[in-house]
């Protein structure tokens, strides 16, 4: 299970939740298909593969060490608009000619809430699972995900289970992007990132305002003009250690996460045969390698901010 995208919270406060609790919490809120009329169902299930198991038989959590994973199940029925509209056109063209009368915007939004309902049973589904794993050394919650509606979909289903659970986004002392402007100006990146090929520039002033650069040399003049001209970093691709890669966006979202092959032959060695094996040997490599990257990140940026 390699994350290809991480979002990064802080649990609030002192908080130091204990798994078991989490674990019996989330067991009762286990993914149940719903009826046919629902349109979005979400809930737990295990983030483990199944190795021929049913869902039901495996832990809803996966714990390794001071971690602890957890995985989110959405499926959502998928109804075109196109297809909605053309339905409720006909049954309205039905109706007009038929009974010879107009019908107005009352009656047509109730004509669609029923072509909607009569559709959802033959609708198509669109399941996706969201994972995440929780921290409790370092108090954070790395979420595998770009999307703030995700993320935060993940976490209020986690906080319905709990009753509570206060997160916020982490914080920087530093603004990510004076930074990430610093580094495209000549400064040194910091520890052991360094330039990839890739940048989102954005004039402040003018959010639409927006260049982007892709297998560029971002040290050239072409990319020193636009600076020049006041825009700045939102966006910059980055090599850690040489062993990841990454887009790092101003609120701190790393996108298009990539390990490269020796970090993946690392998680390789030894080639365990079995389903959950394989799934723990790589977890264990890549949570580790996300830890010591993402203290670097924090770091680079003038620490977590406390506020």
């Amino acid at each position: 299970m390699w994350f290809k995208a991480v979002r990064l919270y802080q649990l609030g406060g002192e908080a130091r939740f204990d798994f078991d609790s989490v674990e019996k919490a989330l067991d009762t809120a286990r993914f149940k298909k719903e009826g046919v009329a629902q349109k979005l169902t979400s809930g737990w299930v295990s983030p483990l593969p199944s190795g021929g198991r049913s869902e039901d038989e495996l832990p809803i959590v996966y714990r390794q060490g001071d971690r602890m994973m957890l995985c989110l199940r959405r499926d959502e029925k998928l109804l075109p608009a196109a297809v909605i509209n053309a339905e409720v056109e006909t049954r309205i063209e039905e109706i007009e000619l038929k009974q010879d009368r107009k019908v107005y915007r009352k009656e047509k939004l109730q004509i669609k809430d029923d072509v909607i309902a009569d559709l959802l049973p033959r609708a198509f589904i669109k399941s996706r699972r969201v994972y995440a794993y929780l921290c409790r050394q370092r108090n954070i919650l790395v979420v595998n995900a770009t999307s703030a509606a995700l993320a935060e979909e993940l976490i209020s289903a986690v906080r319905d289970a709990l009753g509570s659970f206060p997160v916020k986004l982490i914080q920087t002392e530093v603004s990510p992007t004076s930074v990430m402007t610093s580094w495209l100006t000549g400064d040194k990146p910091y520890g052991a990132f360094t330039l990839d090929d890739e940048c989102e520039l954005v004039n402040p002033m003018e959010d639409s305002n927006v260049v982007r650069c892709k297998s560029q040399d971002l040290l050239s003049e072409e990319i020193t003009v636009h600076l020049q001209a006041g825009k700045q970093a939102r966006k910059l691709a980055l090599i850690w250690n040489d062993a990841v890669r990454m887009i790092v966006s101003a609120d701190l979202t790393l996108s298009r996460l990539r390990f490269e092959d020796e970090v993946l032959e690392r998680a390789a060695d030894g080639s365990p045969d079995d389903e959950v094996a394989v799934f723990d040997q790589d977890f264990a490599v890549m949570a580790l390698e996300l830890d010591a990257l993402i203290q670097q990140l924090l770091a680079a940026f003038g620490g977590q901010s406390e506020s």
